[in-house]
């Protein structure tokens, strides 16, 4: 078996003072240049045999396709190894950088179909109703500045960590803290809501569970002191999602934290597992943000005062969460045992995975343009506010798929199989939901399974066929490309390829 090389790089992403950016991640324009925490890509190399890795954490919503694609094309002459050993992941934090920002299906499409659901609004609602897309006219750095910078500073923490490899040890354990929970009420009549009330007679259940479960790798350098920390949590960043200034989320507290115990140099590797239904905020035992937020899922009719976790819209709840994860990769370093490893069997496997397409039927699709129309006739003359936007988006969403099935059936996407040791890591594009994640992580011959989603391009969220029945936000047909049959195959794939290399 042969000695491994690691390297570690974190390359800040922040914008410089006075500049402001719009953030992606919402229906409402927030543009700032507040910093409430900064924003880093951190990189991890590894190498061993033949064979090699690079992760690549971001500080951003998604990796969208062209993102990944550009910062592959622009690494081939830049690595002595294939891009294709290269895996660009987001921590799905909302408080970052908007940019352009195709999906894997509008990115294959974009010579025969440039259509977005929001380039449909804005070509189809009439002047009048001011439509007032993502970003505006208020001076902030472009779009492609941005997507430009990303692709230069994602790419230097590649090279960066690559070229800073050494050898290595490293440990691999386990820990748990609660972070992530289920996000969707189901009601009597079988319907569900994303952030749905359920302070009310008819709330039946939380549509799936939650995972407290942290997979852990601490890397050591050759005197064996602790270099790094990979840890994959099943929970998305985004507490302070709906606030107006800049911010990597929780993950910027448990580096915070991580530093002030084991030095500045340690690095952290924040990975998402399966979570496209997760989020930090407990909807049982409800707690209100500290100031109002313009998300009308938000907003409870039947509000009891809980005593419970502080507001996790806000960074009293960053704070709370940073705090129970770094303080578990504290508690599990320290009881670790000397079981130094300094070797470990590495095969990367890149594959391009096809999916089906989640389609729409006629009639939705000629529900969707009555809609549009409906909402036109009795909403001319006025400005169409975020919820109109976000209402709206349902629909164009499903006119854009009608139009999009007509070009294609299936839906291609980049996904890489690793087995390193004992531990596999594998990748999606997806917010994929909690309960495939579940399927892979149990039925994995390996030890540990490390599950990386909304890696190396950007395909929506992937629901349940229990989500897609239930159906509201994450899971409408406009909330991804793929539906629950893709859903299985996806799980299907994965497996076999992990077991294979086991």
């Amino acid at each position: 078996m042969s000695k491994i090389k690691i390297g570690w790089s974190e390359v800040d992403i922040t914008p410089k003072k006075g500049v402001k950016i719009s953030l992606a991640g919402q229906f409402f324009e927030r543009i700032t240049d507040e910093v409430e925490s900064p924003l880093v890509v951190t990189a991890f190399a590894l190498e061993s045999g033949d064979d090699q890795m690079i992760i690549c954490a971001c500080d951003l919503v998604g990796i969208a396709a062209n993102l990944n694609a550009m910062v592959k094309e622009n690494l081939k002459d830049k690595l002595p190894i294939s891009p294709d050993k290269v895996i660009l992941s987001a921590i799905h934090t909302h408080t970052s950088y908007v940019y352009p920002r195709p999906n894997v299906l509008a990115w294959k499409l974009r010579k025969q179909d440039p259509t977005t659901s929001r380039s449909y609004l804005q070509e189809n609602l009439p002047p009048d109703m001011e439509y007032k897309p993502l970003v505006s006219n208020e001076k902030c750095m472009p779009g492609e500045e941005v997507l430009q910078m990303l692709i230069e500073k994602i790419s230097e923490a590649a090279i960066t960590a690559w070229n800073n490899r050494k050898p290595a040890f490293y440990q691999n354990a386990f820990g748990r803290a609660v972070v992530g929970m289920n996000r969707r009420a189901v009601y009597d009549d079988g319907s569900a809501k994303m952030w749905g009330e359920t302070n009310m007679a008819n709330f039946d259940s939380l549509e799936a569970g939650n995972d407290s479960g942290i997979e852990l790798i601490y890397t050591y350098d050759e005197n064996k002191e602790l270099s790094g920390v990979i840890a994959n949590i099943a929970c998305p960043s985004q507490v302070v999602e709906h606030r107006s200034f800049i911010s990597s989320d929780y993950w910027g507290k448990v580096r915070e934290n991580l530093r002030n115990k084991f030095g500045r140099d340690i690095k952290v590797l924040g990975l998402c597992s399966a979570a496209g239904d997760q989020c930090p905020r407990d909807i049982i035992r409800w707690v209100e943000p500290e100031t109002p937020i313009d998300d009308p899922n938000i907003k409870r009719n039947y509000l009891v005062e809980r005593r419970a976790d502080p507001s996790m819209f806000d960074v009293s709840g960053l704070k709370v969460v940073g705090r129970r994860i770094s303080n578990e990769i504290i508690s599990v370093f320290e009881e670790l045992n000397g079981d130094f490893k300094d070797e470990g069997l590495l095969v990367h496997e890149t594959i391009e995975l096809s999916l089906p397409l989640r389609k729409v039927t006629v009639k939705e699709y000629e529900d969707a343009k009555a809609a549009i129309d409906n909402f036109i006739e009795k909403n001319r003359g006025r400005r169409a506010s975020f919820e109109d936007t976000a209402a709206m988006h349902v629909y164009s969403g499903a006119i854009t798929r009608y139009r999009q099935q007509q070009l294609v059936n299936t839906v291609e996407m980049e996904v890489h199989i690793i087995r390193f040791g004992d531990v596999a890591f594998c990748t999606n594009p997806f917010e994929l939901f909690l309960d495939y994640g579940n399927q892979i992580r149990a039925r994995s011959k390996a030890k540990q399974t490390f599950i990386i989603q909304l890696a190396c391009g950007t395909a929506g969220y992937l629901p349940t066929k229990k989500a897609e029945e239930g159906s509201h936000y994450s899971a409408y047909v406009s909330s991804g490309t793929v539906g629950h049959v893709g859903g299985d195959m996806l799980v299907r794939e994965t497996l076999e390829r992990i077991n294979k290399k086991f």
